[in-house]
């Protein structure tokens, strides 16, 4: 088998389990509160994330951390996983999976305009073309099925959701200004992260009295194909792709594909308004992202 089929398996699967995560969220949602099921999804992706670096001969990458590299963790573990799952978990608690997911979509439209006092970037027309377009679909999808009432969605829930894509904007500039590893990076990113989380469920005392293996499996499920595994299929997709733009657009399918789990495993019925905002989400990003000349 070719590289290029290769990449496009592992593709595949990365979005096809990114696809399940809505539903993964809502049924973990249903029988742990916040704090236990992220601490449990955190401590999952960090072993596993550790197991794939064992498994690819980079565990001396970590001990060859200095100082410096280890607070940067630190600071990255701190937004992500824990204060952007937070907010992210908290919005789907209020609103409708299909409606929570597609909210956070926006976040590249957001990194340009962080990049600005981060980066000293500029912004061209194109990014307000595309923030507006990008937030018609927010419009749309809050909506839930009257777009002329676009009150009927729960409007923390929808704050929360679209401000949960400017701590994942805010970390992925502070990621990719890091240099190291990326296996190596996320390791000790959900490693902090998992120690703010035991913090956490300490202070509060949050972890319930009686816990059985079937409330504990939707959050592993979550650390291994939301945080873990499924990062290395993305990652081995674009190591493969002799072009990674083709690829990276792959995962635009995932909030598309969710839908059906939402609507056959959660029994959701789906707005007509969710694909509509969906595809207008989807536009703005991709008239951001594209390379072009003029405007």
């Amino acid at each position: 088998m070719n590289k290029t089929k290769q990449s496009y398996i592992y593709a595949g699967l990365a979005v096809f389990f990114w696809a399940t995560i809505p539903t993964a969220f809502k049924i973990c949602l249903g029988q742990l509160s916040i704090i236990p099921m992220l601490t449990i999804a955190s401590v999952t992706s960090a072993v596993a994330l550790f197991a794939i670096l064992l498994a690819t001969g980079k565990t001396d990458l970590i001990l060859r951390s200095t100082g410096k590299e280890l607070l940067s963790s630190a600071l990255l573990g701190f937004i992500n996983p824990f204060v952007y799952y937070i907010i992210l978990l908290k919005a789907y608690q209020l609103l409708p999976a299909q409606v929570a997911q597609p909210l956070n979509m926006i976040w590249p439209i957001i990194l340009v305009f962080l990049s600005v006092p981060i980066l000293h970037q500029k912004i061209r027309i194109k990014s307000f073309v595309a923030l507006f377009i990008s937030f018609a679909g927010v419009y749309v999808i809050s909506s839930q099925g009257n777009i002329f009432h676009p009150l009927n969605a729960n409007i923390k829930g929808v704050l929360l959701a679209t401000g949960s894509s400017v701590f994942w904007a805010f970390y992925f500039i502070l990621n990719v200004r890091d240099r190291r590893d990326e296996a190596v990076k996320l390791f000790l990113n959900f490693l902090a992260g998992s120690v703010y989380l035991l913090i956490a469920l300490t202070v509060t005392g949050s972890w319930p009295d009686e816990i059985s293996i079937k409330d504990i499996s939707p959050a592993v499920y979550i650390g291994l194909f939301e945080m873990g595994i499924t990062f290395f299929f993305w990652l081995k997709a674009l190591q493969l792709s002799a072009t990674t733009d083709k690829v990276s657009n792959l995962v635009y399918i995932a909030p598309f594909l969710s839908l059906f789990f939402v609507h056959f495993i959660l029994h959701e019925p789906v707005f007509y308004t969710t694909p509509a905002g969906l595809l207008l989400i989807v536009l703005g990003i991709l008239i951001q992202t594209k390379k072009q000349k003029g405007f």
